[in-house]
This record gives structure tokens, sequence and C-alpha cells, in this order.
């Protein structure tokens, strides 16, 4: 990893703070957007490539014409997709952005065909097996947004209710990046200090459901979902990559047997390096944790089978 190059496809909110957070940061040595919406990704490039002047090192920020300008990246952020809309189904909307990220894995595929994917679309767990399907890649390549993110939102939650240890707060959030994720209170320390020492089991359910809504919670205020934390939380995993710092974080994860599955991508704590995904860590999860787990995995899973009920993966 020389080159230090990014590509982001989608310059919407989210793909866009991922680039500036990682501009202001100096993670990267040119980063490339790219966006079906005509003049998006040039505007933002523009904007993003000004703020770079009081940036710490400078990066190169350049919009893609064509999807064949998003070329040689070590790392490739897709975001693509489109939101539910009023009538629309989960199954439509399943369909729709698989179609959308099944065009956008051919282009990654064929101009950046070594680099690592960040997928961050959703349904963020189906959309990342997607990946792992179409391109047939070694999984430790393919990696989706979700813990990085509930984790944060999980942190948060918790330093509102302490008011102290910002930044010293670990937190655990697994299964998928959805209705069924699951906060982990039992492996969060503030500090080294287990936070069951500081919250009662009250204070932690609230947080766990507070956690759970952390993004339905955006979006009734600002109308839209959030992406300034989600931006951020891809910056980090794209500075771990390149960094090969080997942290390690919750993230969606391709599983062959860990857990007990397989054939199924759903958020578990990993290792990321250079390599992208360089080991799964296995957790012992008590009988409740299990079952939660099980549930999770099974929402994915319908998920999946909806694909291959229309001759998706065809």
């Amino acid at each position: 990893m020389t080159k230090r190059k990014v590509g982001i496809i989608g310059a919407g909110a989210v793909g866009a703070t991922a680039a500036f957070s990682l501009s202001m940061m100096g993670t990267c040595s040119e980063i490339v957007l790219f966006d079906i919406a005509e003049g998006v990704a040039k505007g933002k490039a523009i904007d993003i490539g000004q703020s770079t002047h009081y940036a710490p090192n400078s990066t190169v920020i350049t919009a893609a014409q064509s999807p064949a300008d998003v070329s040689e990246c070590d790392i490739v952020v897709i975001t693509a997709g489109v939101p539910r809309k009023g009538d629309m189904t989960r199954e439509d909307l399943l369909m729709i952005n698989a179609k959308i990220m099944k065009s956008v894995v051919e282009d990654v595929m064929k101009y950046s065909p070594d680099a690592v994917i960040i997928c961050v679309s959703n349904p963020l767990d189906v959309m990342t097996y997607v990946i792992g399907q179409m391109t047939g890649w070694d999984r430790s390549r393919i990696v989706g947004l979700s813990g990085a993110l509930d984790g944060a939102r999980m942190a948060y939650q918790i330093y509102n209710k302490l008011g102290y240890g910002a930044g010293q707060i670990g937190t655990l959030v697994i299964g998928d990046h959805g209705q069924h994720m699951i906060p982990l209170p039992q492996e969060v320390q503030v500090g080294s200090v287990d936070v069951s020492e500081l919250l009662s089991q009250k204070d932690m359910e609230e947080i766990i459901e507070r956690t759970k809504n952390g993004g339905a919670e955006i979006v009734k205020h600002l109308g839209t979902s959030g992406y300034y934390a989600p931006g951020r939380a891809i910056a980090y995993m794209v500075g771990a990559i390149l960094n090969d710092a080997k942290v390690v974080v919750a993230a969606s994860a391709l599983l062959e047997g860990e857990y007990g599955y397989s054939d199924v991508a759903v958020g578990v704590p990993v290792i990321l390096g250079k390599q992208g995904v360089e080991k799964i860590i296995e957790m012992k999860l008590d009988d409740e944790t299990k079952a939660k787990f099980a549930t999770s995995v099974e929402s994915i899973k319908e998920g999946i089978s909806v694909l291959r009920k229309n001759d998706f993966f065809n």
C-alpha cells in the first residue's frame, strides 16, 4: 500500500463526510469521489479540496467522471443506494439496492481489483454478503460498517448518562446493523472500570434501547439520517486498514463457521489491518446472547433468501 488511494462511491452526505474526515486526518494521499447525480461529486470534491488547506497533510480530492476513474484504489467505500420511499416494501428496496450494488461491484472488480471494500449501503449485512457473492474475493477484503458506528452511538449514550469518561468508553455491539443489533453491556468498560460498577441495570437497558434507535432519533429531528458519525466511523476503519493498525472493532464480516454460522455476513468483533479483516474474534456468548444472535442472523438470512427467490445471484 504505497498509494494510499481511497475511492468513495456515493458522494451523498455519508460519503462526503467520510471524505472530509479522512482529509482532515491526513489519512490518505488521494480520495476520488463518484456519484451518479451529475455535479455532486465534483462540487463536493472542490469544497473538501479547499478545506484541506488547513489540514495537517495534503490530500488530493478528485471527482470521477465515470466508474473507470475510480481505479487502482487501496480501499473502495460503497455508500450507493436509495432510501426507502413511502409505498416501497422492504423487498422492493432490497432488490433495487442489490441491483445498484451489483453494477457498482462489477466496476470495482474491473478498475480496483486489489482493493478492500467497505460496505456502507443498507441493508448493510445483506449488501456485505452480496459483495462477497459478486466478487468471489477472499472474505478478508470485504467488510461492512456496523459495530464501529453502533458502538460509537452506544458510547455517546453512556457518556450522556455518566457525564465523564469521554474517549475512554469501550463498547461492543454485534449482530445485524438494524433492529436486532446486540449491544453488549457486559463488555463495556470506562477507562478500566466495568460499566456495571458505574450504572444501574435500568440505566443500561435505557442505553441499549437508545443505541438501537440511534439512527431513528436523528431522523426524527433532521428528517434525514445521520452522516457525521457514520462518516467518522468509515474514516476510522479506512485508517485502520491503511495504517495496518490491527485494531479490534465490530464490523459486518462473512462467516465461515464462526459462531456456528456460514454463508452470511453479520456484525462480530474483528481485527482490522492492511489485509482488511485479518481475524474474526470468536467470543463465548451466554445463552441469552446466543439466542439474540440467532435472531439477528435469521433476519439477515431472510433478506438473502429474498434475493435468491428473485434469482438475483444467477
